[in-house]
């Protein structure tokens, strides 16, 4: 509300029954007094008026919702970064004060299948969706925090300004936004991961295997491709073998090539101390010991998801008498989705799936639900 401000007449309209003159006969002085007391009222109404419309912000603030919600973007602090590996860390970010409506959007979202939400860069104006990592089996259950898999990409305007930020600074984000729902049906989950496309991975293993009960025992394998191994330090394959392919999906793009091929053991090269990355997807394999296995693969060491990769769990469930809904996750950077189910396109203002394109095509997986994320 516009504050407002007193006139040169208010004292005249005090007193609509007195003569000017009375008035001012009360104050005789070489100058107007009048003239010498308004600058002090003038400041006296903007100070009310200044601590009245800061009154009401602070009472405007204190009283906006911090739940997270898909029409207005909400402001969570900075509390932790934790490196994975040398271009990527682990962002953990808080509301501004415990909502009890946070835990309830979170459940929901985690129940229905994989989600992310939209993050704002305040300078450009610019916005780019992430998806929040599940949370940790051993966290004390802070359900006020979202935690990210973030790439440090020098090229990515989003990603430079989160990566410049220090503790405590605000982030502003929006959603929940769906990205793929897991019926309450699916017994497999087949999910080629790209880079930090292991993020929604480790979503889609949090809401299958949450439904694990006597009688229903979903099962989720994982083949997770990285460009170097220290983005996966200390994975072991569940596999004794794992044989390379002629070219990556990144050499196809680029147009490099790579050795021939070969057959490379278990990589017991790698560093012994897990990533933080890996050690989450190694706590969710000890909790369901029959129902996770993950596959790792690495560009510097020659090793790529192939067909073959794909076919050794894909056509396992042919052996199965009884048909169960089974889904085939790919996400990732877009050549890797490219090449592996061919590219997401924009019609109409949206980002539709496409059609069914590239090597997971050639394998004619009719029996599974594919979809690009």
């Amino acid at each position: 509300m516009k504050p407002k401000i007193s006139t040169p007449g208010f004292f005249l309209r005090r007193y609509p029954s007195s003569p000017a003159h009375v008035i001012r006969r009360h104050y005789v002085s070489t100058s107007s007094p009048f003239k010498q007391r308004r600058p002090w009222l003038r400041v006296a109404v903007v100070t009310i008026a200044a601590t009245g419309l800061g009154a009401y912000v602070r009472s405007r603030q204190e009283n906006q919702s911090t739940t997270l919600n898909p029409l207005s973007f909400t402001p969570y602090s900075l509390i932790s970064k934790e490196p994975v590996s040398s271009s990527g860390s682990i962002f953990t970010l808080k509301a501004p004060r415990p909502d009890s409506d946070n835990e309830r959007v979170y459940e929901e979202t985690w129940e229905t299948g994989i989600w992310s939400v939209m993050f704002k860069q305040p300078q450009l104006q610019i916005g780019r969706d992430y998806t929040p990592l599940p949370p940790l089996l051993t966290e004390d259950g802070d359900e006020a925090t979202l935690r990210f898999y973030i790439r440090r990409d020098p090229f990515g305007e989003m990603s430079r300004y989160l990566h410049g930020l220090e503790m405590g600074a605000t982030v502003e984000m929006r959603g929940p936004q769906i990205e793929c729902e897991i019926p309450e049906d699916t017994q497999r989950i087949l999910f080629i991961a790209g880079g930090t496309g292991i993020a929604p991975a480790l979503q889609a293993g949090h809401t299958l295997l949450r439904r694990t009960n006597e009688v229903h025992k979903p099962t989720i394998h994982i083949l997770w491709a990285n460009r170097r191994r220290d983005d996966c330090a200390g994975g072991h394959n569940n596999s004794t073998m794992t044989s390379t392919s002629q070219r990556s999906w990144f050499s196809r793009f680029v147009g490099s090539s790579t050795t021939s091929p070969a057959v490379v053991e278990n990589d017991s090269s790698s560093p012994s101390s897990p990533s933080l990355v890996v050690k989450e997807l190694e706590a969710l394999r000890s909790q369901y010991p029959e129902q996770v296995t993950v596959d790792y693969f690495v560009d510097e060491e020659n090793t790529f998801i192939g067909k073959k990769e794909i076919l050794n769990f894909a056509k396992c469930t042919s052996l199965q008498q009884t048909p169960k809904r089974n889904m085939i996750l790919v996400s990732g950077p877009e050549g890797f989705i490219s090449y592996m189910a061919g590219p997401k396109v924009w019609a109409q203002g949206m980002e539709l799936q496409g059609s069914l394109q590239g090597i997971i095509k050639e394998l004619n997986l009719h029996e599974w639900m594919i979809w690009k994320l």
